[in-house]
This record gives C-alpha cells, structure tokens and sequence, in this order.
C-alpha cells in the first residue's frame, strides 16, 4: 500500500503515531488530497504515516478496511522505528477515510490488537442513509450526488450497509472504543452524522469529543483539495491544529508512578 510520512522521530522518548487515510468518497482521493490534514497532525506533534488505501471502484467493502487494517497492524509492530519506544498508536481520516478510521478502531476492539490510544475523524462518511438535515441543506444525498454514489460502490450490495463496521453510526455496540476527536464545520454535509456519533459515542461510555466549526470552510471539498489548489483558510488550519494537540495530550496514555515502599 502507497504511504508518505510525515513528521520526525523524536531522538528521546516517543510521539504519537497516526495512520491517516485520505477522502474521496470512498471511491476517489489521493496521498495529495490527504496531505493537508495530514501536515497539520505532523504539525500538531505527531509522526503520521498517510495511507493510499484501494478505491472502491475496484474494491468494495471490506478489501480496503481488511487493508487498512493490515497496515495499521504493522504500523503497530514498527513504532519505535517511527516514533519512539512505545509510542501511542491513533487512527485519522476525512470524510470517506473518516469512515475507515472509525471502523478501524472497532476492528482493534474486537480483535483485541492493536491497542489504540485515540481516534480522530474530521467530518466523517458514517451514515449511508444520507438522511440528514446537514446534507439536504448541501442539496446533496439523493441518488447521483457524490456521497450517495460512493456509498452505493463501497457497500455493493443493500445488505452491507447493517455491517458496523461499514456504517459505524447503525453500530448498537460502541462500547470499549478509544477516545475519540471528531470534528466537523457548520457549513459541512456531514455535519449531523459526525455530531450524533460523538454523542452516540459518549452514551456508550467513550471518551468523545466534538467541535463543529464555524463556516464558511467549504469542507469537506477543501479539506482534500490538492496541493495545487488555493491555500486553505488558516482561520480553520490554526484551530486544527489546536485540536490535534490538546488530543494527543488528554489521550496518550499515562505511566503509573510506582507505588511508595512500604517500610
């Protein structure tokens, strides 16, 4: 699987680890269109490795979660080369890759490895039913728009849509997840979906963040946009990066201190 690193491996102690996928729809997308968000986890403090996962077009679900989680896994058995000693292990991803992330991240549950300290999904493709008020008012969601025929070539058949790990918003077990950073912006389709996952999350029990951004930010299009394109709005690029580092801070996991001797 394609990949570009960003970030350095610190020459003391470790960073946090990230895998990123990019967006597109799931059938769309490049490592180019994953690099702006991926620069600005590098810039937040972390060491990412940005993924060029198989589109759908050519591989519907789960070729391209069962890829990314091979990845993840040997990411995983890699991390001191990257970033340090045991250095704490996240999932990212924008809009179709916020999807993989967020099924990534119950793959790990439930196989049990490899551990996760977090979860970042920036305005992620969670709900194929394309019913909310966010997308309506994007005049997106019915039959021919980008997102309704992503999800139709990802999922291939009806049926898959049930699969939580296709449509982690139908998911009705969401306990044991990692903590989880989601963050969408008024003016974006998926708005709605990302804000009633961070509160489903939360209802299970899981740590959940969630930041809806002021408009006009023109996502999730600009967040993808190839280097090509005009320069992103620092006004959003700034709170970003805020948001990556206050999370890698709440979320990376703590050494115990070791017990006082008892005399």
């Amino acid at each position: 699987m394609p990949a570009r690193l960003y970030g350095v491996r610190p020459s003391k102690g470790a960073v946090p680890l990230i895998l990123h996928l990019h967006g597109g729809a799931f059938t769309g997308g490049t490592l180019d269109c994953g690099a702006y968000i991926a620069a600005l986890l590098a810039e937040a403090g972390a060491v990412v490795v940005s993924a060029d996962y198989p589109l759908a077009c050519e591989h519907p679900f789960p070729f391209a979660l069962t890829a990314a989680f091979g990845a993840l896994s040997a990411l995983y058995s890699r991390r001191a080369e990257f970033a340090g000693r045991n250095a704490p292990l996240y999932v990212a991803g924008e809009e179709s890759g916020g999807n993989l992330a967020a099924g990534l991240a119950m793959m790990a549950r439930d196989q049990q490895a490899p551990p996760l300290a977090g979860q970042i999904l920036i305005s992620p493709m969670l709900d194929p039913s394309l019913a909310t008020a966010s997308l309506r008012a994007a005049e997106a969601g019915t039959c021919g728009c980008k997102w309704a025929d992503g999800w139709q070539t990802y999922l291939g058949s009806p049926e898959k849509a049930a699969h939580p790990y296709a449509a982690p918003l139908a998911s009705s077990r969401l306990q044991g997840l990692p903590p989880a950073l989601v963050v969408s912006a008024q003016d974006c389709p998926m708005r709605d979906e990302s804000a009633r996952y961070a509160c489903a999350l939360e209802k299970a029990g899981v740590a959940a963040e969630l930041h809806i951004l002021p408009g006009p930010t023109h996502w999730p299009e600009s967040i993808s946009a190839p280097p090509e394109k005009p320069e992103k709005p620092e006004s959003w690029a700034e709170a970003m990066r805020i948001l990556f580092s206050r999370f890698f801070e709440s979320s990376r996991p703590r050494r115990r201190k070791p017990a006082p001797a008892v005399l």
